[in-house]
């Protein structure tokens, strides 16, 4: 059985990705610092995994403390690790890029000498299609130029970069590289997903926000792009596919001892505009989403979707859930739990 190390465990892909390696036998230690998690996740966790969820637990620190560190993989001997704990926000990142750098890269470097002092080279890391910039063409191959836009894009780029320094001195370590494009949706149980801070900065949790009356409207940013309805196109996949997807990277991983550092997208290959989306919400929850085209938001690219080859004939992956799936499975987590995981019992829709 597999031991996974697994940080940001509690975050929204992570919680996913953990249900499923549990699915397929493995056993899971994650760590969250709780920054931008709660902890209530893991309880929700071990609802859903039942008589599996023994074979998880959570572990509440920070992977920038060494001692901590150092006692987890000397206990656990971990097989392999994926790699998600970071600070996420766009926006952010631009307003307080020190403290990005020092979570995202410096918290990075302490995994790998963690990694390396037990002898522990098996790395899955959570990467983001944000390291190529501003595409003006799509698909997205693995070979497009990298070029990040801002400072979160950067400390996902600088990994990689860092990444594939150590794998090139040292080949005893295999890496994959997670390009992935806009996770949408939520366990299909409707007892796991998405709960952002504030307003949310991805269209797919605001929308669901507006459907519940917690939100007047949503705001469409742009509807004069050269596009056939006018708004922006992105590769929108749903989360439990690329949970998946993470298996299929450790099982990778655990199997090819010549892999070396590779990137490789995940995403569905389709791209989908916000107005498109909209009505796949509607027609597949029976909500309505009231919004309000407003001017293009700065920084936004037109089209954005992946070339997915790669990803199926190196990991054996590819997407399986439609608009339809992410729709009622996100409206089946909004709906269910309408704060989130700030939801108490007397509110939540059984």
């Amino acid at each position: 059985m597999p031991h996974v190390f697994v940080t940001g465990g509690l975050g929204y892909v992570a919680s996913h990705t953990t249900l499923v390696l549990l699915e397929h036998g493995h056993s899971v230690v994650m760590l969250d610092n709780l920054s931008n998690s709660f902890e209530r996740v893991y309880d929700h966790m071990k609802k859903i995994a039942g008589d599996k969820a023994d074979g998880m637990k959570f572990v509440k620190g920070d992977m920038r403390d060494a001692p901590l560190m150092d006692r987890l993989f000397a206990e656990e001997h971990f097989d392999a690790v994926i790699h998600f704990a970071g600070s996420k926000a766009v926006g952010e990142s631009v307003e307080r890029p020190l403290e990005y750098y020092a979570n995202n890269f410096c918290g990075a470097v302490a995994l790998l000498e963690a990694m390396r002092k037990h002898k522990c080279t098996n790395l899955v890391f959570s990467s983001s299609c944000t390291v190529y910039g501003m595409v003006e063409k799509t698909p997205i191959t693995e070979e497009f130029p990298l070029a990040a836009a801002s400072p979160y894009g950067r400390t996902k780029l600088f990994q990689e970069e860092m990444y594939r320094d150590v794998a090139a001195a040292d080949p005893s370590w295999r890496m994959l590289l997670l390009r992935y494009f806009n996770p949408v949706g939520a366990h299909p149980s409707g007892d796991l997903g998405e709960h952002p801070l504030g307003v949310p900065n991805n269209l797919m949790p605001y929308l669901h926000q507006v459907a519940l009356g917690q939100r007047e409207f949503l705001r469409v940013f742009g509807g004069d792009y050269p596009t056939p309805d006018g708004t922006a196109i992105r590769d929108y996949i749903h989360v439990m596919d690329l949970a998946e997807g993470h298996v299929a990277a450790v099982k990778l991983l655990l199997q090819d001892a010549q892999l070396g550092c590779k990137a490789v997208n995940l995403g569905t290959g389709r791209g989908t505009s916000v107005l498109e989306m909209i009505k796949a919400f509607e027609e597949n929850t029976g909500a309505k989403v009231p919004y309000k085209v407003v001017q293009r938001r700065a920084g936004d690219t037109v089209a954005v979707w992946a070339a997915t080859g790669l990803a199926e004939s190196l990991l054996g992956w590819r997407s399986k859930r439609g608009l339809a799936e992410m729709c009622r499975d996100q409206w089946a987590w909004g709906s269910k739990h309408p704060k989130g995981y700030s939801t108490d019992a007397k509110e939540e829709q059984q």
